[in-house]
């Protein structure tokens, strides 16, 4: 049994959409761990082979779980179609596999994840896909960076670690207006604070493993856009590829999706609190963070997004000793390069996250030696504080 589609909000569908239920009587999902399905007959097998009938094959690109996993995603986003991957990086990967050739050019911000500059930079360029840079609040750039052969504008907002914002139905408008595609990671946000294909883009990517999950259990990613796009031309690679996300995981993001609403809106109060705290501490030179009137794009992040989300990112005075001394001195804080978590985390990007960029690369994304990142989790804003007070001297 399918549950019918409703015309729900938001909460119901992270809850209830794309549920099927066995005949058993389940009332949470099931799990499917199979590799593959079995056939009623001869028939049956070459018409699903064929795309001539629905129904599960293997689960390389067909399972049940999967599919609830992306039906409901897509649903809470607002997309026709969704794609499940083994990652982040995967759906990333697939989006650019399915959607790109030889000869073609992305225009990317310059401050995205250290691992999306590596896979452009790296290896597409092998495969002679160019990529050019551009600052993210900077639309002229964007503007000027376009050419004949420019397929995708890619950006993630807000940024890694640095929380600018990119406006988004300004790009989707300046892709559109040049036969281009406009990609949004939408990790940071989650579409309970931000829906970016609402305001123009084609194609939204995750890392589930971040807020979709919420308690840094599994690794997961998923895109989401049109049922071209995505339900053809990138789910046409995962098929055949293979960078596959597992039923289990499903299940894990399945029930992580049922409250990210509610997280979400907790991880935003206590990373509020937590920048106010951080600016008024002495070693601290600046914090970055959508929720301060003091962000250059404050006026845009309230348009943009319901909520100012979960991470902010500060500079101390000392440099890099200095904040590897802070980091190390806290006691109930996550050391950890990942984010998204009910648990605060903490980390340097300039030797993690963004470790494998160079120098010079760090310092055009304005990634300093002196940047600590928090992923503010739902503890007691006050334990947050203490923790962190140890390497402020307080």
């Amino acid at each position: 049994m399918t549950m019918e589609d409703e015309e729900w909000g938001f909460a119901t569908n992270a809850v209830r959409a794309g549920q099927a239920r066995t005949g058993e009587g389940e009332h949470s999902e099931a799990i499917f761990p199979t590799s593959s399905f079995v056939f009623n007959s001869a028939a049956e097998a070459a018409a699903r082979f064929a795309g001539d009938e629905p129904g599960n094959i293997y689960s390389r690109f067909t399972n049940p779980t999967v599919r609830n996993f992306e039906q409901r995603l897509a649903a809470i986003e607002g997309g026709d179609s969704c794609v499940a991957t083994a990652s982040g990086m995967a759906a990333i990967m697939s989006v650019c596999m399915g959607l790109l050739r030889t000869g073609d050019h992305i225009v990317s911000s310059r401050s995205i994840f250290g691992s999306t500059t590596m896979l452009f930079n790296k290896y597409l360029e092998r495969f002679g896909i160019s990529t050019s840079y551009v600052a993210l609040e900077d639309m002229a750039a964007w503007e000027q960076a376009i050419g004949p052969n420019t397929r995708l504008l890619f950006l993630e907002t807000p940024s890694n670690p640095l929380t600018e914002l990119g406006d988004v139905a300004a790009l989707a408008e300046l892709a559109h207006s040049n036969d281009c595609l406009l990609v949004v990671d939408n990790c940071f946000c989650t579409p309970a604070i931000m829906r970016p294909l609402e305001l123009g883009a084609d194609i939204v990517v995750h890392s589930a493993t971040k807020y979709l999950d919420g308690q840094g259990r599994c690794v997961g990613g998923a895109v989401v856009g049109d049922a071209n796009l995505v339900g053809e031309e990138v789910f046409g690679v995962l098929r055949t590829a293979g960078p596959t996300m597992s039923p289990f995981n499903a299940w894990v993001f399945l029930k992580g999706l049922e409250t990210l609403s509610l997280r979400m809106q907790r991880h935003s109060e206590n990373a509020t609190k937590l920048a106010h705290w951080l600016q008024q501490q002495p070693q601290v030179e600046k914090v970055f963070y959508p929720g301060l009137d003091t962000h250059p794009q404050y006026e845009l992040a309230q348009r943009q997004q319901s909520l100012p989300g979960g991470i902010l990112s500060f500079e101390l005075a000392g440099g890099k000793q200095a904040a590897w001394e802070l980091i190390d001195s806290t006691r109930m804080l996550s050391i950890t390069a990942n984010l998204g978590d009910t648990k605060t985390t903490i980390t340097h990007p300039a030797t993690t996250t963004h470790g494998r960029l160079t120098a010079e690369e760090r310092a055009e994304s304005g990634i300093s030696d002196s940047l600590i990142r928090v992923s503010v989790g739902l503890e007691e804003v006050a334990d947050i504080q203490a923790d962190l007070s140890r390497g402020l001297g307080l």
